[in-house]
């Protein structure tokens, strides 16, 4: 059951952080893969800031800010190759 939680958590953390950073989503299966990565990078970046967010609202927490940072650095690095 949990694993189904991590996957409706990605795709409402990838939807939300596109919403945010670049005005639109960006599919069902592109928002699930930067809503993951984004947990993932949101979790190291909170634990490297001494930062911990328990429960679902927490992860939805962290899985957002993770994919907000992500968003920003291929943001980034999309800008540098043109």
């Amino acid at each position: 059951m949990s694993f189904i939680w991590y996957i409706i958590i990605g795709i409402l953390s990838g939807f939300v952080a596109g919403k945010l950073m670049r005005g639109g989503g960006f599919g069902l299966v592109v928002n699930l893969i930067v809503g993951i990565i984004g947990g993932v990078l949101g979790g190291w970046v909170f634990g490297l800031l001494g930062i911990s967010a328990g429960g679902i609202i927490g992860s939805l927490i962290t899985s957002v800010a993770g994919a907000i940072i992500l968003l920003w650095i291929v943001g980034l690095i999309s800008r540098s190759t043109r």
